[in-house]
């Protein structure tokens, strides 16, 4: 089926289009018609399913611009509303659809202009849209349709009884569109004092997943996982990655683990402050952060495009959990990867998963040192190829060719190799001892950062006011950096150059942990 034979209007098809909607989902092939013909629905959907859409267009294609309020949206989280919002403006563009979020920790005030400006569709918050109608500065009663998003959450959330004082101030022949995960008995109330024969939709799990995402596990045991999701990320090379938690507490210590060894790793969960949780998210949209450290409610409702992998650092509690988490990946009809790290004794609940879920979860081998080293050599060479194809290097061929009068080019290619990314060792450098008398430091760059040891040797030299001699073996690797300076040195080296600015980014330097037995 395509979005043509829905009998869409020419600007949202366009628009459709433009967002890069090829087909639609099942969830869309059942809801769009549904919700055009005026009927009310329930859909039993999981997030990655293309719900938004599946409202959002029927939504815009029956929009037309007025005075009064069109729709309202209700989303448990501000986050999702401003996803919400950001796609439906999208759909409706063409249209010039006028689409507000509203929700709190922001200006009420800046939020009652956008209000007074006019209006078609907002989605908000209960509790700050609760407060719009206290004001006065939103009506819903000349609205048309009414959506309850991830209602199951709002329940969770404690949001039951905002969401029944929100539907008791819309007019009654109003359209109701419902999207829950789950149907706990309290949202099913609702459903029935709210809506009028209402048309039941259900996704099927495995049409979800099972197409776009590989879904693999490692069996790992507990103390070795922070040392498997390394080997994990360095053998993975992913763009974006989302590696999820059951606690707090597991959050902040593997996103700082994870800093220690020199990945690119934020932390979000419920305790941080929005402006903190906001910082971190337009980080990590923006490919500044690589990987995302995030409890399962944290992550609840994010929608970025471009997620590879995501990484179940503790096994789903059931799932409804799985199916959420892993649907972070696979977008837009992209290709995902869902790893899932499981302990001996958490092998069977795995499997109880996999068959509730009705997917295949497949087991593999953790890559070994080797394949780590493998993966480091394979970067290398692409890096290299892309510089060559690129013809970056034409400015180094008259100094090649004064080289290759006393050496062979193998040796030349070798040595600038060298020079660019230094060693590579067998055994990889984290694991390793220091010298005696020597302290092995720590730094949060590497060859990603197109950083080299000569560089490294000049700073760490002029900053500190050490002779370049007394700095020994520097292992540069993908995104971190092993310095050996002698033992008497190394707090002045870590005090000079500790926030010093290299390659354009700001560059931590402490201790490096010693290997445990």
């Amino acid at each position: 089926m395509k979005f043509e034979d829905f009998s869409l209007s020419k600007e949202v098809l366009k628009a459709v289009s433009e967002m890069g909607f090829e087909e639609p989902t099942p969830i869309q092939v059942s809801a769009i018609p549904l919700v055009l013909n005026g009927g009310d629905i329930i859909g039993q959907a999981q997030t990655g399913t293309g719900k938004t859409a599946a409202f959002g267009i029927p939504i815009v294609e029956k929009c037309h611009r007025g005075k009064e309020l069109f729709a309202v949206i209700l989303e448990p989280t501000r986050e999702l509303a401003v996803q919400v919002a950001q796609e439906i403006n999208e759909i409706g563009k063409s249209k010039k659809i006028r689409v507000l979020p509203v929700y709190g920790g922001t200006s009420i005030e800046r939020q009652i202009k956008s209000l007074q400006r006019g209006v078609d569709v907002v989605v908000g918050t209960p509790g700050r849209l609760i407060d719009h109608l206290n004001r006065g500065t939103i009506s819903l009663a000349n609205i048309k349709i009414a959506v309850l998003d991830e209602a199951d959450e709002m329940l969770n959330m404690g949001f039951v009884d905002d969401m029944e004082t929100i539907l008791k101030n819309t007019p009654a022949e109003r359209q109701t569109l419902l999207f829950s995960a789950t149907m706990p008995q309290p949202i099913v109330n609702i459903a029935k004092r709210y809506m009028r024969n209402p048309e039941k939709i259900r996704v099927n799990t495995k049409d979800v997943v099972v197409p776009k995402i590989k879904q693999i596990f490692y069996e790992v045991r507990e103390e070795e996982k922070v040392n498997a999701l390394s080997r994990l990320i360095d053998v993975e090379d992913p763009e974006l990655a989302i590696i999820f938690c059951h606690t707090k507490r597991e959050v902040d210590e593997v996103a700082m683990k994870l800093g220690q060894l020199g990945y690119n790793a934020g932390a979000l969960h419920g305790d941080y402050t929005q402006a903190r949780r906001d910082e971190v998210m337009n980080k990590f949209k923006k490919g500044m952060l690589d990987i995302l450290v995030a409890t399962d409610v944290a992550a609840r409702g994010l929608d970025i495009q471009n997620v590879t992998h995501v990484i179940n650092y503790n096994i789903p509690q059931n799932p409804d959990s799985y199916i959420h988490r892993i649907g972070r990946t696979g977008r837009a009809g992209k290709s995902g990867m869902a790893i899932t790290l499981v302990s001996p004794r958490e092998y069977r609940h795995l499997r109880l998963i996999e068959k509730t879920a009705q997917t295949i979860i497949d087991r593999k081998r953790l890559p070994s040192a080797k394949d780590v080293l493998m993966a480091r050599e394979k970067n290398i060479v692409k890096d290299i190829s892309e510089i060559i194809n690129e013809n970056k290097h034409a400015g180094y061929m008259d100094m090649v060719r004064e080289l290759s009068e006393h050496h062979s080019f193998s040796d030349i290619a070798a040595a600038a190799i060298y020079a660019a990314y230094g060693e590579i060792k067998e055994t990889p450098a984290e694991e390793k001892y220091e010298k005696p008398g020597m302290v092995r430091l720590f730094m949060t760059i590497g060859r990603k950062d197109k950083i080299k040891v000569p560089d490294l040797v000049k700073s760490i030299a002029s900053e500190a006011h050490i002779p370049h001699g007394k700095i020994g073996n520097i292992d540069v690797l993908d995104k971190f950096t092993f310095i050996e300076v002698p033992e008497e040195l190394a707090d002045r080296v870590i005090r000079s150059v500790d926030d010093m600015m290299m390659k354009g980014r700001r560059v931590k330097i402490q201790k490096a942990r010693a290997k445990t037995a």
